[in-house]
């Protein structure tokens, strides 16, 4: 399970349940857990106003070096 943070104010947005070693890429809503904040209907911001992702048709494109995530990821 990851906790993805927003790089600038460390706020946490959401857990991910990641399958895979590589880099976090995309975020599938259905993979999401759990939301820490309100759940967007658009793009995916902080509440310090920091776009985290962009939303497309069944995920979150991720914006790289915009956002942390922390945590274990689980191996294929």
């Amino acid at each position: 399970m990851l906790i993805i943070k927003c790089s600038r104010c460390k706020k946490k947005i959401f857990k991910y349940q990641k399958i895979g070693s590589g880099a976090v890429l995309k975020c599938h809503f259905s993979k999401i857990t759990e939301w820490l904040i309100e759940a967007p209907t658009t793009d995916l911001f902080c509440e310090c106003n920091n776009k985290i992702g962009i939303k497309k048709d069944d995920c979150y494109k991720m914006i790289e070096k915009s956002f942390v995530a922390r945590g274990q990821k689980i191996k294929k």
